[in-house]
């Protein structure tokens, strides 16, 4: 089991490496992004880059070998000890190999060229990390009981008016993305019955409103876990009652509850719980459209902006965070189902 842990991480590791890569190396393909400011603002983002390893500057204006001018000190107040300075940029190869080394040896990811210009993209990114987790966490702890819930009691109500009229709920709201669900309630709870507000409440708000915040974001990511987590609870549920040993347990004398709580419901969570973790990361990628319609200052919302803006550095860190969840999630889903049935040992070497 510890072999194949060791060996999950690292194939998580190589995985994350291939995408950041491939990810910078694409991002460095587009046009240059120049930032827009001061000539001074621009002059230290550039000393900046120069730290990096991104550019390099010359006395004299360069005709050939280093293409586009990225910034010239020529003409301006910057120009202090008689020399004009004059910046280009480094192969896309030697950018690449100082970034690793920046990332590995400083965890220093670049700074921002438009969302917030000259700060660090990790501090951006640390800004906005805690208000996409807390509304995913709580969107899991809303969906994972109620789902769960509404599922066992569909499949304890198997074909009768109540399994009928649950499974066409599910089935309609399953099918509605969140960001239409998201949309009709903020037209009803926050415009028509003025119960919450209508747009993610600022720093400068009451208590009660930045609470009040949560509700509509975490029910609009709610609804479609709710139904995920009862269809197939209510499937695996059915599919474990009509086994060949829950029969035989009923012969010997245990009640329907006893078979359903010490056995059915056992065997059927082997599936259900580490799918909890595949939905946090669907819920995890759903919330970037969300928090763009309802004004979250998340890491979902800035990923959007961050494309729009063409802010490669906030771009990089912010793939990067997404990437490192979603793995995350992955390792301890195939983990998790040797700890929940002690039966399954991922990778043990086959005896038989």
């Amino acid at each position: 089991m510890w072999k194949y842990v060791v060996k999950r991480l690292v194939l998580a590791l190589i995985t994350a490496f291939i995408i950041l890569s491939l990810t910078y190396l694409m991002m460095k393909l587009l046009p240059f992004q120049r930032p827009i400011g001061m000539a001074s603002d621009q002059w230290r983002y550039y000393e900046a880059q120069l730290d990096y390893g991104y550019v390099i500057k010359f006395a004299t204006e360069q005709k050939e070998g280093y293409g586009d001018l990225l910034f010239t000190t020529e003409g301006t107040d910057l120009v202090k000890d008689g020399n004009n300075w004059y910046y280009y940029q480094r192969p896309i190869l030697e950018q690449y190999f100082n970034f690793w080394g920046n990332v590995l040896t400083k965890w220093d990811w670049g700074t921002s060229t438009a969302i917030q210009f000259n700060a660090s993209a990790m501090s951006i990114i640390g800004s906005r990390l805690p208000v996409s987790i807390g509304i995913n966490i709580w969107s899991v702890l809303v969906s994972v009981p109620l789902g769960i819930a509404l599922g066992i009691w569909a499949a304890l109500k198997k074909n009768k008016p109540t399994d009928h009229i649950i499974s066409t709920i599910v089935m309609v709201f399953i099918s509605v993305p969140s960001f239409i669900v998201i949309s009709l309630l903020i037209k009803w709870l926050a415009f028509d019955l003025k119960l919450f507000p209508s747009q993610w409440p600022d720093a400068t708000s009451t208590t009660q409103n930045k609470i009040l915040g949560y509700f509509i974001p975490v029910m609009a990511l709610s609804f479609g876990s709710i139904c995920g987590y009862c269809r197939f609870t209510r499937a695996e549920l059915c599919e474990v009652m009509s086994s060949d040993y829950l029969l035989l347990a009923r012969t010997k004398g245990l009640t329907k509850t006893q078979c359903i709580t010490r056995h059915a419901l056992r065997n059927a969570m082997v599936p259900i719980v580490p799918s909890i973790l595949a939905e946090f990361i669907g819920i995890l990628s759903g919330s970037m459209i969300l928090e763009n319609l309802y004004n979250i200052p998340g890491i979902g919302g800035l990923f959007v902006l961050a494309i729009n803006s063409k802010d490669y550095s906030v771009l990089m860190v912010d793939m990067a965070m997404f990437t490192l969840i979603s793995l995350t999630a992955s390792v301890f889903l195939d983990i998790s189902y040797g700890f929940i049935d002690p039966r399954i040992r991922m990778g043990a070497k086959n005896n038989g």
